[in-house]
C-alpha cells in the first residue's frame, strides 16, 4: 500500500514546526541539532511552498523573518501597563539604602532578591495572541512607544510561536542587543565600505530595530533576552520573578543564564562586585546589575514612586578603563579646519571593543594631563563617549621624557598656515580648499543628520576629492553614474543607489541643508531653529545681524557666523548651484507662541527620549524661548528624563528640581 503524500498545507505545517524547533534549540538551548545548510534547505522549501500557495502564509511563519516592505513611519504602540524606568544606585551605600527602604515597605514580611545582568540594549515589549507573535514595540516614554513588529520578526531568538500551552494573551518584555563579536565584524565591514562606524553595540542595535525598512534589520545579527512576564490573560499561577522567567523559558524565550536568587543585600553587593570585575568575559555589553524583590505580590503592594518602581533598582558599573601604550599623536583636520590631536594607541580591548585611537581634544588638554608619546596611559570608554585618555601612568615612565606635543605650524594635509583665533583653544587650517576639509564637508553633508545620502561615506568622499570629481558639495549633484561606477568598490548597482539617494535628498527640509553646509557653530539643533524661523534660504541669505540674533536661541556668536557665511561670494555661488540642482531649500515656518510655558525656563536632558533625539529636543526648547543646560543646579527649572537616565536625575531629586518626561515636555512646548 502506498504511503499517503502530505498536502501542501500539511507539509507547510511540518516545515514551520521543524524550523521553530531548530530556532529554539539553537538560540535558547545553544544545542543545535541540524546544520546551517539543512536549516537553509528547510526554509527554502517552505518559501517555495508559500510562494506557490500564498494562502498558506501565517504571521508566525519563519519566512516572515526576512523583512517586509518599507514603512513610511512607525505607528504608536500603546503599552497596556506602563514600562517604567529603574532608579539607579552607584555605590554599595546606595544599594544598602535601597534595601532599607524595601524592608520598611515590606513591614516584616520575608523576601529574597533576584539579581540580573543589566544588558546594554533596547527594551521592547512583545504581545502574543493564542501563542502566536502578534505585535511588538519600543519602550518610548513608558506609556507609548513605536510599533516595530516587522523588524522584531527578523530577530531569530524571538519566538514567533510559543512552545507548549500558552494563555490567550501574553506580554513578555526584554532587551534586544548586539553581540560584541558581531559589532566588531559590522564595524570592520563599514570601515571597508568607507561608512561611519557605530559608537557602540547599543547604538547599532537601536538603529537597526528602528529602521523603517525591515530588510535592513534582517541583515543585522540581533539577539534577544527576556526579563519580564508583564501580563497574561488569564493570569498564570506564578508568585515570583524567578518562576515567571522559568515560564518564559519554557515558552521558548532565551533567558540570560547568569540570573541568581540571593538572600540579602550583602549577597547582592557581592554579585555586583563579582560581575563588575568579570564583564570582560562576556560577548555582550552589560552596564550594571538589576536588583528585584522576588515576590510579585510584594512588588504590586510596594508600587512606584513617580516613574520608578520601589521594588527594583539598577546598580550601575563604573566606566571601563584599560592601560596601553601611546605610540604617537596624529592630527585630524575637520570640516571647518579644526586641527584635533588624536592618540595612536597600541590596540587594547576596553569594554569588549578594540580601541586603537582616542581623542586628545586640544593642545591645552594634552599639557594639562601631561600626556607624552611613549607613555603608558589610561584609556576610558563610557557609554556613547568616544574613547579618551584619562592620563599617563607616571610611575611607569623610564628614561628621558618625550617633549609635550605641539600643533604644527602648517596643516599636515595641504601645508597651509595654521591659525588660532583669539579666545579659542582650537588651531585651524586657513585654507578653505584644503582636501581634508573638503572630504569631511562632503561626508558630513551626506550624513544621516544632514542630507542623509546613504552610500556616501568617508571612503567614497575621499575618492571623489582625490580624483578631482568634487571640489565642493554642489559637485555631488553633477556626478554621473559612469563616474561613480568607475570608482573603487563601486559598480553600476552601487552607483545607481547613490544617485537614487541623491534624488531623495533634494526634497529634504531647509534645516538639513543648513546643518550640511558646515557653517561654524551651526549644528542640527541650531539649524532647526533657523529653518523654522526663516523658512526659506533666500530669507536667511538676506537676513541682517539683528534679524539673526533676534531669533530665540541664536546668540551673537552663531548669528555672526551665519551672517558671515552668506556674505562670502563663494558661498552665495554654492547656494545658487545647489538651487539650480533642484534642492528644496525651504520648510514650514514655526511661529513661537508669545505665552510659551517654556519661555525663559532652563531645561536639562538626561537619558534617551522615546521620539526626539537630544538635538531635536534642544532645538524645540530653544525655539520656544527656553534654554538647555548640560548640568543640574538650583537654577534648573526642569529635568527631562528619558530611558536610562544618568546621574543628572539623581542630582535633580536631591535638589528638588521638577522631573518631567517627553510627553510633559511636549505640553510645555505646545
Amino acid at each position: 500500500m502506498r504511503e499517503k503524500t502530505a498536502t501542501p498545507r500539511q507539509r507547510a505545517e511540518e516545515l514551520r514546526e521543524a524550523l521553530h524547533e531548530a530556532n529554539y534549540r539553537y538560540y535558547v538551548l545553544d544545542a543545535p541539532t541540524i546544520s546551517d545548510a539543512e536549516y537553509d534547505a528547510l526554509l527554502r522549501e517552505l518559501q517555495e511552498l508559500e510562494e506557490a500557495h500564498p494562502e498558506l502564509v501565517t504571521p508566525d511563519s519563519p519566512t516572515q523573518r526576512v523583512g517586509a516592505a518599507p514603512l513610511e513611519m512607525f505607528a504608536p504602540f500603546a503599552h497596556r501597563r506602563q514600562m517604567i524606568s529603574l532608579g539607579n544606585a552607584f555605590s554599595e551605600q546606595e544599594l544598602r539604602a535601597f534595601d532599607g527602604r524595601v524592608r520598611k515597605l515590606a513591614a516584616g514580611r520575608s523576601f529574597v532578591y533576584t539579581v540580573e545582568l543589566k544588558i546594554d540594549g533596547l527594551a521592547i515589549a512583545l504581545h502574543y495572541r493564542h501563542g502566536a507573535f502578534e505585535r511588538g514595540g519600543t519602550r518610548g516614554d513608558g506609556r507609548t512607544g513605536e510599533e516595530i513588529t516587522t523588524n522584531l520578526r527578523t530577530i531569530r531568538s524571538i519566538p514567533l510561536h510559543l512552545r507548549g500551552k500558552a494563555p490567550a494573551f501574553v506580554e513578555v518584555r526584554g532587551e534586544v542587543y548586539l553581540k560584541l563579536s558581531d559589532f566588531e565584524r559590522i564595524n570592520e565591514q563599514r570601515a571597508k565600505n568607507g561608512e561611519s562606524l557605530f559608537a557602540n553595540p547599543r547604538n547599532a542595535a537601536a538603529g537597526a530595530v528602528r529602521q523603517l525598512d525591515s530588510s535592513i534589520t534582517a541583515r543585522r545579527p540581533l539577539s534577544f533576552w527576556a526579563y519580564q512576564l508583564a501580563e497574561s490573560d488569564p493570569p498564570l499561577d506564578v508568585a515570583t520573578q524567578w518562576e515567571a522567567l522559568e515560564q518564559c523559558g519554557a515558552w521558548g524565550f532565551p533567558i540570560n543564564p547568569n540570573i541568581r536568587r540571593v538572600d540579602d543585600i550583602e549577597a547582592v553587593i557581592a554579585f555586583c562586585n563579582d560581575w563588575e570585575g568579570r564583564r570582560e568575559e562576556l560577548d555582550y555589553e552589560i552596564d550594571g546589575v538589576v536588583v528585584k524583590v522576588d515576590d510579585l505580590a510584594l512588588e504590586e503592594a510596594m508600587g512606584a514612586a513617580g516613574r520608578e518602581p520601589r521594588w527594583a533598582i539598577a546598580y550601575k558599573f563604573k566606566p571601563r578603563e584599560a592601560y596601553t601604550k601611546l605610540l604617537d599623536i596624529g592630527v585630524q583636520v575637520g570640516r571647518t579646519g579644526a586641527l584635533t590631536p588624536v592618540a595612536i594607541l597600541e590596540p587594547v580591548v576596553v569594554g569588549g571593543v578594540t580601541v586603537r585611537n582616542a581623542t586628545l581634544h586640544n593642545e591645552e588638554e594634552i599639557a594639562r594631563k601631561d600626556v607624552r608619546v611613549g607613555d603608558m596611559v589610561i584609556v576610558r570608554r563610557a557609554g556613547d563617549v568616544i574613547p579618551e585618555i584619562v592620563g599617563p601612568v607616571k610611575e611607569r615612565r623610564h628614561g628621558a621624557l618625550a617633549p609635550l606635543f605641539r600643533i604644527p605650524a602648517q596643516c599636515p594635509v595641504c601645508h597651509a598656515a595654521v591659525d588660532r583665533p583669539e579666545g579659542e583653544v582650537v588651531y585651524r587650517c586657513t585654507n578653505a580648499s584644503c582636501p581634508a576639509q573638503l572630504k569631511e564637508r562632503i561626508r558630513h553633508f551626506c550624513s544621516r543628520g544632514a542630507m542623509d545620502i546613504e552610500g556616501v561615506g568617508e571612503q567614497l568622499a575621499g575618492q571623489l576629492v582625490d580624483r578631482g570629481l568634487a571640489h565642493d558639495i554642489a559637485d555631488l549633484f553633477a556626478l554621473t553614474r559612469e563616474q561613480l561606477a568607475g570608482l573603487e568598490r563601486m559598480g553600476e548597482k552601487s552607483a545607481q543607489n547613490v544617485l537614487n539617494e541623491r534624488e531623495k535628498a533634494k526634497t529634504r527640509p531647509l534645516w538639513r541643508l543648513l546643518n550640511g553646509l558646515s557653517i561654524r557653530f551651526v549644528g542640527s539643533q541650531n539649524a532647526q531653529v533657523l529653518g523654522e524661523a526663516f523658512g526659506e534660504v533666500d530669507a536667511l541669505e538676506h537676513a541682517s545681524m539683528e534679524e539673526l540674533t533676534g531669533v530665540p536661541g541664536i546668540g551673537p556668536k552663531i548669528g555672526q557666523s551665519v551672517w558671515l557665511f552668506f556674505q562670502q561670494q563663494q558661498n552665495r555661488q554654492l547656494i545658487a548651484r545647489l538651487k539650480a540642482a533642484g534642492l528644496r531649500m525651504s520648510q514650514p515656518r514655526r511661529e513661537v507662541p508669545a505665552a510659551s510655558a517654556a519661555a525663559g525656563k532652563t531645561f536639562v536632558l538626561t537619558g534617551t527620549l522615546p521620539h526626539l533625539t537630544r538635538e531635536e529636543a534642544t532645538a524645540q526648547i530653544v525655539a520656544a524661548g527656553g534654554k538647555v543646560s548640560g548640568s543640574v543646579s538650583k537654577k534648573t527649572d526642569y529635568v527631562v528624563a528619558g530611558e536610562e537616565p544618568g546621574t543628572k536625575l539623581t542630582k535633580a531629586q536631591e535638589l528638588g528640581v521638577a522631573i518631567i518626561d517627553e510627553a510633559e515636555l511636549r505640553k510645555l512646548l505646545a
